[in-house]
């Protein structure tokens, strides 16, 4: 297998070379090939779930509540527990062979990473692991999504097709957007969907030069997963009956819960995950044990509630049958919340957008149920507001409000939702921005030391060091203890900011590892040149 891996990398970088003179055609073509290859890497991390949901649940993913509720008690609560010591069992392996960061699985927020700090490559083995952990995580029970791997995933595999291919920078980061849109577009059979995530997720510009590779790979991926899998929206939901004008306040009403339970979800992440941190680093416990006790939790809550184990779907299509009563949905939102919670902060593999859409569903649900109560016949069925909690809740945890609104349209295939919905996201977006001031994935890159939400500026000063910049030397003289001075790998804005504090016009640049031994000099003039050079080169990228 690896030689025939071997054979078509050859194969492509000569086609690279006999179309190098048309840089155009060159992406395009590459484009397609990583839609078609992303589809099928797709297919089989879905498959490797559904294995491993049948060796634990005895049902594929689509039936895991159906199975959870056939098992005993005993069995429904072991199968995350020993997938946590699986989990764990690949993070050790991946952590001491250095294919995994910080013992850690990846997702979407280590693709913004590579496309706005690194050079738009992904690497192979990271990202094996990374799905390996996931797809464990997701078939034995773990409450978290599937596309948030399969984003990293179809990275991956776009980061392996254009190795040594002699693309530039932004090619390079065209190419992981390409695999982006073609994971989202395989997921959920949304090929639209796919190219705007890429926009407005990973890229964070809508360039006419990306768009066309962009949307070329999103649906070569759509035709690939329709063919093997079929072509039908993942929801199938029942009637909803007439809607009326007075159901679009009721859904900016629901938009106004929605953004809540986002926030309280946000923060209740944020809050677990830090203070799991510093409680395991103050016992000195190793984070190799946080997944089986994750599991543990998990499973005490899927023994009562098997709603919350796994990605959660079929939970979905009970919702939206009407299948929960009001109590039990308001109750499976703090199950399903709790239990999502426990998976991010323990170190199991997933995302977070199908936990939105599960959430948001029974949110709506009840909403729209209650509603049935008090205005009987005046509004839509509980249906329709399920459908646009959905939206609400997935949409704010994300952050991105287009995509969101396009995935529930192609998921669903309900069109007459389009008002409400987009009223709900986006005020489901705004409440969330406004009291946690990030997204799940930015919050994931401020906890890198990464803030993307001071704009293009802002990420030039963060993801540029001063030792791409600087005028490189012998290592000389050491510099006195007191004397002011820059590290190789200072960022440029922290960097800027002591040449000011120092009113200096340069200073000598140390070794990050000896801070006494000189190896290059910065100066002021050189570091806003290169600051300014920066900024130009990513307006045209942004723009052409």
């Amino acid at each position: 297998m690896i030689r025939n891996i071997a054979r078509i990398l050859v194969n492509l970088r000569k086609w690279r070379r006999r179309l190098g003179r048309y840089d155009v055609l060159s992406v395009w073509f590459f484009a397609i090939v990583i839609g078609i290859t992303a589809a099928y890497g797709i297919i089989a991390f879905r498959a490797v779930i559904d294995i491993v949901s049948i060796m634990a649940f005895g049902e594929t993913e689509a039936g895991v509540v159906s199975g959870a509720s056939s098992l005993s008690p005993l069995r429904a609560f072991a199968a995350p527990v020993i997938g946590g010591l699986a989990v764990s069992a690949i993070l050790f392996v991946a952590d001491r062979l250095n294919w995994l960061e910080d013992g850690r699985g990846q997702g979407v927020a280590d693709v913004i990473e590579a496309r706005a700090a690194g050079d738009g490559r992904i690497s192979l083995r990271a990202g094996l692991a990374a799905a390996t952990v996931s797809a464990v995580s997701l078939g034995s029970g773990a409450s978290a999504g599937r596309e948030g791997p399969a984003v990293h995933l179809g990275a991956t595999i776009a980061s392996l097709l254009d190795r040594h291919m002699g693309f530039t920078a932004k090619q390079r980061r065209a190419l992981l957007g390409c695999g982006a849109a073609a994971a989202v577009s395989a997921s959920f059979n949304a090929p639209i969907a796919g190219v705007l995530f890429a926009l407005e997720v990973i890229l964070g510009n809508y360039a006419l030069s990306v768009f066309g590779p962009i949307a070329a790979a999103s649906v070569s991926a759509a035709i690939v997963t329709r063919i093997h899998l079929g072509d039908f929206p993942a929801f199938a939901p029942p009637d909803y009956g007439l809607m009326s004008t007075i159901d679009v306040p009721f859904a900016a009403i629901l938009g106004i819960i929605c953004g809540l339970i986002s926030a309280a979800f946000l923060f209740s992440t944020a809050r677990m995950t830090e203070g799991i941190r510093e409680q395991a680093q103050k016992y000195g416990v190793s984070y190799l044990f946080l997944p089986p006790i994750g599991g543990v939790i998990v499973g005490i809550i899927g023994v009562f509630f098997p709603e919350v184990f796994g990605v959660g779907y079929e939970a979905v299509t009970n919702a939206l049958n009407g299948n929960y009563v009001i109590p039990l949905l308001i109750v499976l939102v703090l199950m399903k919340g709790a239990a999502t919670v426990v998976t991010l902060s323990c170190r199991f593999g997933g995302g977070v957008f199908s936990p939105g859409l599960v959430i948001g569903a029974f949110a709506g649900a009840a909403f729209g149920a209650a509603l049935g109560h008090l205005l009987p016949e005046a509004t839509a069925s509980p249906v329709y507001y399920a459908m646009i909690g959905m939206g609400a809740v997935s949409g704010a945890l994300l952050g991105a409000p287009i995509s969101t609104t396009l995935v529930i349209f192609e998921m669903t295939g309900e069109y007459g939702i389009t008002i409400s919905l987009m009223v709900a996201v986006a005020i489901a977006t705004l409440i969330t921005q406004w009291l946690q001031k990030k997204s799940f994935f930015h919050w994931q890159l401020s906890r890198r030391g990464y803030d993307l939400s001071e704009g293009p500026q802002g990420v030039i000063l963060q993801t540029i060091r001063v030792r791409d910049v600087m005028e490189k030397m012998p290592p000389g003289a050491p510099l006195p203890g007191d004397a002011p001075r820059l590290t190789a790998r200072q960022s440029l804005g922290a960097a800027l900011a002591t040449l000011n504090d120092a009113e200096e016009h340069g200073l000598p640049v140390v070794s990050s590892d000896k801070h006494e031994e000189v190896v290059g000099y910065l100066s002021r003039v050189k570091a806003l040149a290169a600051y300014n050079k920066a900024l130009i080169d990513d307006n045209i990228e942004h723009h052409t």
